[in-house]
This record gives structure tokens, C-alpha cells and sequence, in this order.
């Protein structure tokens, strides 16, 4: 019995995981946080309460854990070498740069304890990550441009709202990129996902750009509005930053669609489906699955995985893969 603990585990993300490992054979799914009553528990999983950010409460979680699945930014670097010092397996689905810095820096101590830890394990970073790989390999141009977008409708937290708003006053250049139907042409808007800054040194290419845009045209136009100089000086006050978040949680514009697309050179390919929160959510439970056969040491996922392979298997949980070779994933 492999024993799966998620940090996190109440949040969008963390419940979708949970509810695609709890169906596998031999593996028990512990759901974890700070507020175990918050929704209602994944059936078969058991709840914790654990404040991660507690080291031990950390340590008590961690008894008897094979793999730690990390679902929220709460000490990331700590939990992870915590992770690593046992021996225990660790996926992190955090998009923030700086964060992935720091996990990757204990890849010399995972290496020496026989640890994997996965990074970049979600849509953005992640699907993104492997379609870049999949470009890359395909095409001899040097860089590769990556489309975001993102369904305006669907329902996210405060944490990940907060993100978002660090990000809108960062905002620097557009270009178009192509996105399967019924999106077509759109404008993206160049946003500080993680990607760009890590692909470039993964995969060997010269550089990356990744832009976002929303699938309602008046949303992403509004976009470009923020990364303007007074805007993002607005973006930066505390009193903005306390009410935005709640207004904005509360707009619903369009629906749950979301669509990523990587270009390289003539070379393109897609991934789209519905709720960005269950797609990461079921990529990070899919390379749970693989973990104990991936070698030791701090990766990103598509340093991990064949990305043909690994993709066409999450596109029959319900998501459409165009790899632009001709060979395509739809829903089954």
C-alpha cells in the first residue's frame, strides 16, 4: 500500500488529485490542511489537519508517507527538504518562479537520499512545459512562444486570485497566438508564468515567451490596461490589494474553457478541455502515478516524461490533445 499525502488538499486543485488517486488499487490518499471542515472529504480519502507550516505538525504528517503531493505555497523549500531528508517522494504544483528556484537547489541533497522531486506539475507550468518539449524536439527554430487561455468563468481562490493580480502589474508585450476551436486567433498579453524562465535551460532553446489571455475580448483587453505604469503602481497598494481580490472573485465573465498552445517555428500543438483546476489537478495525480519509477533528484516535468505519451493519457480523462502531427486526443 502506497500511502499519498496532499497537502493543500481542500483547495480546487488538491480535491481533484485526491479524487483521481483514491480509485487507483493500493493506494491510500490522506487529505491534509489547516481547515479539514472547510468542504466536505473526498469519498475514500482520510482527512488531517496539519499546519504545514508548523514543523511538527510537518513531521507528524509525514510518518509513514511514501509521496507528498504540495498544493499550496506554504513554506514550499521547507516542506520539500523535510520530503527529501525521509526520502519521500514530492510533486509541487506551484507556478511561482521563485519558488521553483528554491526547490531546485536541493537537487544535490535529493540525489544523496534517493528522493524525486517533481516540478512544474500543472497547466501552466506543466502541459505547457511538456508541448514545448514536444515543439522543441520537432522544429529547428530557437525559441518557442506559449498561449494561455484561461476561462473566465470558473471560481478561484484567494491565493490564486492574489497571484494573478502580482502578475497583471508585470505585464510586458503581445503577440497572437492560434488556440483550437472555438477560440482561433487571439491576442495574448506577455504574463510571468514560470515557464519561460525555466524551459529556456531544460530544454537547450534560446528563449521562451508565454502570454495570457481570458476567453472573454473585453476581459483580455483589460489586460493590457494593467501593465501600465500608473495602473501597476495601483495594483501595489494594500487597500487594492485586500478588496481586488474579493471583487474579482465574485465577477463571473464567461465560462470554465481554457486552452494552451505552444508554437515553435512551423511546429505547434495544443491541449484544451474544461476547468484548468482539474486539469492540473489530474496531471499532478498522473505523475504521482509514476513517481517511483523516475530517478532521484529536483526536475521539471517535462524532464521527467515522455510528453507524447504522458499527454495522450491525460487527454482521455476528459481533455482534447492536438499534437499537430496529425495525431489527435479527444474526450472519450
Amino acid at each position: 500500500m502506497s500511502t499519498v499525502l496532499i497537502l493543500g488538499g481542500y483547495g480546487a486543485v488538491g480535491r481533484e488529485a485526491a479524487a483521481a488517486l483514491v480509485g487507483r488499487p493500493g493506494t491510500n490518499v490522506i487529505v491534509a490542511g489547516r481547515n479539514p471542515g472547510k468542504t466536505a472529504p473526498v469519498p475514500g480519502t482520510t482527512t488531517m489537519r496539519v499546519d504545514a507550516a508548523d514543523p511538527a505538525d510537518l513531521s507528524r504528517a509525514l510518518d509513514g508517507a511514501d509521496t507528498v503531493l504540495m498544493c499550496a505555497e506554504i513554506d514550499n523549500v521547507r516542506v520539500a527538504r523535510a520530503c527529501v531528508e525521509r526520502g519521500i517522494g514530492y510533486v509541487d504544483v506551484t507556478a511561482s518562479h521563485p519558488l521553483l528556484t528554491g526547490l531546485q537547489r536541493l537537487d544535490g541533497a535529493a540525489r544523496e537520499h534517493g528522493a524525486t522531486l517533481a516540478l512544474s506539475v500543472g497547466l501552466i507550468p506543466g502541459v505547457t512545459n511538456l508541448l514545448a518539449r514536444f515543439c522543441a524536439e520537432r522544429s529547428a527554430a530557437d525559441g518557442l512562444l506559449i498561449g494561455a487561455l484561461l476561462g473566465s468563468g470558473e471560481a478561484h481562490g484567494p491565493a490564486a486570485l492574489a497571484w494573478t493580480l502580482d502578475g497583471l502589474g508585470r505585464l510586458n508585450g503581445s503577440w497572437t497566438m492560434r488556440f483550437p476551436e472555438p477560440y482561433g486567433e487571439r491576442t495574448v498579453h506577455r504574463f510571468p508564468f514560470s515557464d519561460q524562465y525555466t524551459l529556456p535551460a531544460t530544454l537547450g532553446v534560446g528563449a521562451a515567451r508565454t502570454g495570457l489571455c481570458l476567453d472573454s475580448r473585453l476581459l483580455t483587453r483589460l489586460l493590457s490596461v494593467a501593465g501600465r505604469p500608473v495602473v501597476a503602481r495601483l495594483l501595489r497598494r494594500p487597500r487594492v490589494r485586500r478588496l481586488l481580490p474579493a471583487s474579482l472573485g465574485a465577477v463571473r465573465v464567461g465560462d470554465d474553457g481554457f486552452a494552451v498552445t505552444v508554437r515553435c517555428g512551423e511546429v505547434q500543438a495544443s491541449f484544451s478541455g474544461r476547468r484548468q483546476s482539474r486539469a492540473t489537478g489530474r496531471m499532478a495525480a498522473l505523475l504521482v502515478g509514476r513517481l517511483p519509477g523516475l530517478p532521484a533528484g529536483a526536475h521539471h516535468v517535462e524532464q521527467l516524461v515522455d510528453p507524447a505519451a504522458f499527454l495522450t493519457e491525460l487527454a482521455a480523462d476528459g481533455f482534447d490533445l492536438d499534437l499537430g502531427d496529425g495525431r489527435q486526443s479527444a474526450p472519450a
